[in-house]
């Protein structure tokens, strides 16, 4: 049975984290993002009060909390700015959860265990210049020699690309067999050398306070040892990895909602004209309540998606449809709040426009709009089913 009550572990969680982002981030979040500054120390923050490993077994360096927790605490981070949850999103969604997914028992003591500490920050490079939604395409490579592989190519729009310690990073051992030749590995930045370059991406329109940037690999060496699955398990890891970001990215964007909401509420509240609050027109409510409204249906899917995932059940369908609904959700709520605010809504002033410009990344990575309409629509139809896969999530079970 879904039960939607927080257990009391749940609710202080929250209620650390809530205090925790209005002390530590939120007096510096509007500077930052006006100067396109990264804040190094945010993931040494997140890592203070054990956010890096939420939901990781205790056995593994982890609070042993569930993945509902993990939602909660990417709600919370989002509510005062994008940069926050993907650090967190990056870090435990698309690797850490990855790893405790597909690794074996040595690998995860190697690589997630110094990540649930909150030691070693990692990140995901999937995307590339020629291969975004098309991840067959990809052109990186990854050759054989003797027990080691020689990676080769280029990953962008990475977060966290240039302050990450660890790289999941995704390369074709065998280019003429498309998506069934993708191969995962794990890179040591410092083991990587010269070999391992990453750079920034500059000019972003939103999310300016992220560390976003590219990878490149020339010859890049690594062990058997770093190969995370079998040869040809990569696109099946990368698939099983996105499923956990987006769901993330779900809770995060249903965090921009309720910060639209809330910021439109206290100034519909505040700001009078023709002698009364803005907030007693009736268009201004309409907004309002829409807000509101999606607010409620972006938790409730999000909440699904942490029950199916606690029960071990597999729920592409249904993160599909949270990531979409909600990312959607928190554009049109933002919008709809620099409305409610009028020009001091364009201005950044107040916190709505920014609100906006975060808000649309998320339509785009991990499944674009578009893509997560084909994989709904062909669901609806029957043409797509969630089978069994070869591995999966491991279901929550207390320590």
């Amino acid at each position: 049975m879904l039960d939607l009550a927080l257990t009391s572990d749940q609710e202080q969680l929250v209620d650390t984290v809530r205090d925790f982002c209005a002390r530590e981030f939120a007096p510096t979040i509007a500077a930052n993002d006006r100067a396109g500054h990264h804040d190094p120390e945010i993931f040494a923050k997140l890592a203070s009060i054990g956010l890096p490993g939420v939901c990781f077994p205790q056995r593994y360096g982890g609070y042993g909390l569930d993945y509902l927790a993990l939602g909660l605490v990417c709600e919370e981070l989002e509510y005062v700015d994008t940069v926050y949850r993907t650090v967190l999103s990056v870090h435990v969604g698309l690797v850490g959860m990855g790893l405790y997914t597909w690794a074996t028992e040595d690998q995860k003591q190697r690589w997630l265990a110094p990540m649930a500490r909150g030691e070693k920050l990692a990140c995901y490079g999937l995307t590339e210049p020629n291969a975004g939604s098309d991840v067959a395409s990809m052109q990186s490579t990854a050759r054989r020699n003797g027990d080691n592989y020689i990676l080769n190519g280029q990953k962008i729009w990475v977060s966290d690309a240039d302050t990450a310690d660890f790289l999941l990073v995704f390369a074709k051992t065998d280019p003429k067999a498309e998506g069934r030749g993708i191969t995962a590995f794990m890179l040591d930045r410092v083991a990587c050398g010269k070999a391992l370059r990453t750079e920034p991406i500059e000019g972003r329109m939103g999310i300016r306070a992220g560390d976003v940037g590219s990878i490149f690999m020339s010859d890049v060496e690594v062990s058997e040892a770093d190969r995370i699955g079998d040869e040809g398990d990569g696109f099946k890891i990368a698939m099983s990895c996105l499923d956990n970001g987006r769901y993330t990215v779900a809770a995060g964007a249903t965090g921009t909602v309720r910060a639209s909401l809330d910021a439109s509420v206290k100034y519909a509240r505040e700001r009078k004209t023709f002698g009364q609050e803005i907030g007693r027109y009736q268009l201004v409510q309409q907004m309002v309540a829409q807000m509101s409204r999606d607010y409620e249906i972006c938790r409730l899917l999000y909440f699904k998606v942490a029950w199916m995932k606690n029960k071990g059940l597999r729920h592409t369908r249904n993160v599909s449809m949270a990531k979409q609904y909600a990312t959607d959700a928190a554009f049109n709520a933002a919008n709809d709040a620099i409305e409610v605010h009028g020009a001091y809504g364009y201005s950044s002033e107040y916190p709505v426009e920014r609100f906006l410009r975060n808000a649309r990344a998320p339509i785009i990575y991990e499944g674009t709009r578009e893509v997560h309409t084909i994989l709904q629509g062909e669901y609806a139809l029957g043409y797509r089913e969630d089978r069994p896969v070869k591995k999966s999530l491991p279901p929550y079970q207390p320590d």
